[in-house]
């Protein structure tokens, strides 16, 4: 290890994006290893909007592995957060910085200490799939700090050891992760079924219904569910290996009202299954519900669906418009039932790509309150008054987006480049 008075700091920055799963992943068969009891399907989220930005950096003067989460420090001394740091320490290659004279053998990784710093730019443990982008991110970012070998698709074998759902988003697009067969997970592993621009036209509005962590989490929740419910082995044995054929081919042939259709009912199933957990999990509330019907409603007065729906272990609603002109409805319908407080600022209730907004006729307030209701709503006579103000924290403007990336700019880099401390 090469370096003047060895006070030197290596730093990489990479980003990686959330997904939310079109069809779940809920239970596993092996809890240390990660190893789930059915495939399941993503679509990865633009970064742009929804992503996890993390720094991690090496210097000899570091005396011990630490970690900030957005800006406060955590405890590294998790199995998971340690099986994902032991995975890639025992991968690591030599590495050469020839500006800085610095020259890592790979064995000397295992006695280098380590500083990471991760940044969500969305709510965690909320129902967002936080901690999907957070170990996807310090996996892959750490994977390019020790020049690892390893191509996406191996290394979402370890960021799976630390959540299940973060080996899906070491890929940018539609995404399924394969349970596989194999004891020792070998074969469990992400695949990319076609990228962000095989299926651009989709446009994704998520409802963050409340931005606090969930009372059940999702590994506790899962844990229940295997031991208790009595219809999860039926659902990973006999409902999803059929649906995750359906869903592949809706995806490659981007036949929306098929998609629509696996998505929602998947949703709903794996919110059942949650129901008949013992004690019973319930992660939607009374505005989930109440924008299904809303989804619900619309759809079935068009014939043939214009949005899907899915909920993960949280009551965000996350909706999937076949393309932007249906997006821009959509949103006046969210809108109308679903209007911010008087006083709220409609820049921060609208967020991501507000240009749909435009889209949908509206500037401000004012157009907000001037929204008539929908054809498909046979009582318009409800007042102001009943209309569900505040119920809905904001909304999230999006897309289908690409994997992770390595940013070369220094600026946004989380550690100080000279102690590798946060910024």
């Amino acid at each position: 290890m090469g370096g003047e008075q060895e006070k030197w700091v290596l730093m990489v920055t990479a980003r990686t994006p959330t997904n939310i799963a079109v069809i779940k992943y809920w239970g596993k068969r092996d809890e240390t290893l990660i190893l789930p009891i059915n495939d399941s399907i993503s679509v990865t989220l633009d970064p742009s909007h929804l992503c996890t930005t993390t720094t991690v950096s090496v210097s000899p003067s570091f005396d011990q592995d630490r970690m900030w989460l957005n800006g406060k420090e955590i405890s590294l001394q998790g199995g998971r957060f340690q099986s994902c740091l032991r995975e890639i320490r025992a991968r690591a290659q030599d590495v050469e910085d020839k500006k800085k004279g610095v020259c890592i053998k790979k064995e000397d990784w295992q006695k280098l200490h380590l500083h990471i710093a991760s940044y969500n730019n969305f709510p965690t443990a909320a129902g967002l799939a936080s901690s999907a982008a957070g170990l996807a991110c310090l996996v892959f970012s750490l994977a390019k700090l020790m020049n690892l070998k390893e191509d996406n698709s191996q290394l979402s074998a370890i960021a799976r050891q630390g959540s299940g759902s973060a080996c899906r988003s070491l890929y940018g697009g539609f995404v399924k992760w394969d349970m596989g067969k194999e004891d020792n997970g070998s074969d469990s592993l992400a695949i990319q079924l076609a990228d962000e621009k095989h299926w651009d036209e989709l446009v994704i509005i998520i409802a963050v219904v409340s931005a606090r962590q969930k009372e059940t989490s999702s590994t506790s929740g899962m844990r229940d569910t295997v031991e208790t419910s009595a219809l999860i082995q039926h659902r990973a044995k006999e409902v999803v290996p059929k649906r995750v054929v359906q869903m592949e081919e809706a995806i490659q042939n981007r036949d929306f009202p098929s998609f629509a259709r696996l998505a929602c009912t998947d949703s709903n199933q794996f919110h059942a299954v949650c129901l008949d957990t013992y004690p019973p999990i319930f992660y939607m509330n009374d505005t989930s519900h109440r924008i299904i019907s809303c989804v619900e409603k619309w759809n079935r007065a068009e014939g043939t669906p214009q949005v899907a729906y899915t909920f993960d272990a949280g009551p965000n609603a996350v909706m999937i418009a076949r393309n932007r002109k249906t997006a821009a409805l959509l949103l006046q319908r969210l809108l109308y039932n679903f209007p911010p407080q008087s006083d709220t600022n409609l820049d921060s209730y609208i967020i991501g790509d507000k240009s749909i907004l435009k889209d949908a006729g509206i500037k401000d307030m004012k157009d907000v309150e001037a929204l008539t209701p929908p054809p498909e709503v046979k009582d318009s006579s409800i007042p102001p008054a009943q209309k569900s103000k505040g119920d809905v924290s904001y909304f999230i403007c999006t897309r289908p987006g690409g994997g992770p990336v390595v940013l070369s700019d220094e600026t946004q880099a989380l550690l100080d480049p000279l102690t590798g401390l946060p910024k």
